[in-house]
């Protein structure tokens, strides 16, 4: 396995990437009452045009209806944690932030404890539209002073990719519907069997991958354990994180199998931070993956003018749910998210850029960027719009697993805590951790990111 660099040198190279950024920034949101800054993260993938896109319309229709105001687009071409790293470098300066910027809900809540961000209540009591984002929506961008920080524009769910073709020569069935984690296995070992050359399962996992392998690996896992009444992640009542939880090392387990039995792709792959690229990019449109624990946004990549267009990929693949560890009540499992617009506390024309998000959000141009982007509506009106419904294939399924879906607990300590999962991942993957001994770093990390708010289970 190639030798990848030390967490120091990465955040290191990542901190000089920023400052580079942000020596190429203009002199901030201030410079000009009439200009609007936004600032967005652009695909590492140069085909994949679907923000930049959207966002360009988007400006032509402001422009129009604010005769005089000027938008400037600020794309940030980096993977998720430079994009993150770059963000809150920007976020410090009036003279660097911009006037609009794309928040994830998972890191909102850190933003939002360093003053990086302004309150938008004001803004919102004011906007009709408001009335019609759904309450967990809503939800995901409220600080924990009961303020909200962020308009939502759609939200993710999460599930099992499976290729029909793989599944065919494997004498699998196209209808495929797991009803546990042995199941999930067992088709991965017959596709190992029976299909060579092709990789029978992908769960992300490691620090290289940063946030997905917490949320579409560990946490697809993790909340499928127990009894689906309560957060194994964090116990609420007591406002503390849970270490010792036996579902977490049942969790680890799933991961190590997979690695361990070489059900799942190469470690020095699965360890690469561009491997997601690879997943939807190669990998899934060349039939060479079996089944893909992943979110509900992928078809965005392979529609018109992507670069990796992919006609036949609704025929090829087929979804189905995360079942539970045991098949125990609810049955399925699903995590969500979503990004937000945010406006930077230190803004130079947050009227403006509040106005902007209201050209965003009008119910044509939600529906506009749920359909391009492949995301989840979080607007009522939306989401009962039978056109809507019908616009892609996928998007019923995915829009019905709302209902079982859970949110991350993104509290100030989160991206810390999402850190030493995706660490314990790493352990296990590599073999350079058993189950108990990654399970227990995982515990004592936890109590120093959070300044000992543990409970254990």
């Amino acid at each position: 396995m190639p030798v990848r660099p030390t967490a120091v040198s990465i955040l290191a190279l990542s901190l000089v990437t920023a400052a580079a950024s942000l020596t190429a920034c203009s002199s901030g949101s201030g410079s000009s009452p009439d200009t609007v800054k936004v600032s967005f993260k652009e695909s590492m993938d140069n085909t994949v045009k679907v923000t930049d896109n959207y966002l360009a319309d988007i400006k032509k229709q402001f422009e129009k209806e604010y005769p005089g105001k000027k938008v400037e687009l600020v794309p940030i071409k980096a993977s998720d944690a430079d994009y993150y790293t770059k963000l809150e470098q920007m976020l410090r300066s009036p003279r660097t932030a911009p006037d609009l910027v794309y928040e994830d809900t998972f890191l909102i809540n850190s933003d939002i404890t360093s003053g990086y961000l302004k309150p938008l209540d004001s803004y919102l009591a004011k906007w009709r539209d408001w009335g019609q984002f759904i309450d967990t929506a809503k939800a995901a961008a409220r600080g924990e002073d009961g303020k909200t920080y962020g308009v939502p524009d759609g939200t993710d769910t999460r599930g099992l990719w499976f290729d029909k073709r793989v599944f065919e020569k494997a004498g699998l069935p196209a209808d495929w519907q797991p009803k546990s984690w042995d199941d999930v296995l067992a088709a991965a070992r017959t596709i190992k069997q029976k299909v060579p050359g092709v990789t029978p399962l992908n769960v992300y996992t490691g620090k290289p991958a940063g946030e997905t392998a917490t949320m579409q690996g560990f946490e697809m896992l993790l909340y499928g354990t127990g009894d689906g009444t309560s957060d194994p992640l964090y116990d609420k009542a007591s406002k503390k994180w849970i270490a010792g939880s036996q579902g977490f090392k049942d969790a680890l387990s799933f991961v190590e199998t997979v690695y361990k039995d070489k059900l799942g792709p190469d470690v020095s792959d699965a360890l690469d931070p561009n491997y997601r690229n690879t997943v939807w990019g190669e990998l899934m449109p060349q039939g060479k993956l079996g089944i893909n624990l992943d979110g509900s946004w992928l078809p965005q990549s392979w529609g018109r003018n992507s670069g990796h267009e992919w006609p036949d990929w609704s025929k090829d693949l087929g979804l189905a749910y995360m079942p539970t560890q045991q098949g125990q009540a609810p049955g399925k499992v699903s995590m969500s998210g979503g990004w937000t617009w945010s406006v930077p506390a230190k803004a130079g024309n947050p009227d403006l850029a509040f106005d902007f998000v209201k050209t965003m959000q009008t119910k044509a141009n939600a529906e506009k960027w749920y359909i391009a982007n492949s995301g989840i509506a979080v607007r009522k009106d939306v989401a009962g719009d039978p056109s809507y419904a019908s616009a892609q294939p996928g998007i019923k399924f995915f829009t019905d697993l709302v209902a079982s879906t859970h949110y991350r607990p993104a509290y100030p300590a989160y991206p810390k805590v999402s850190t030493a999962i995706q660490e314990a991942m790493e352990g296990v993957t590599t073999g350079d951790a058993s189950v108990e001994k990654a399970a227990s770093t995982y515990d004592s990390t936890l109590k120093d990111v959070t300044g000992n708010q543990v409970v254990t289970q």
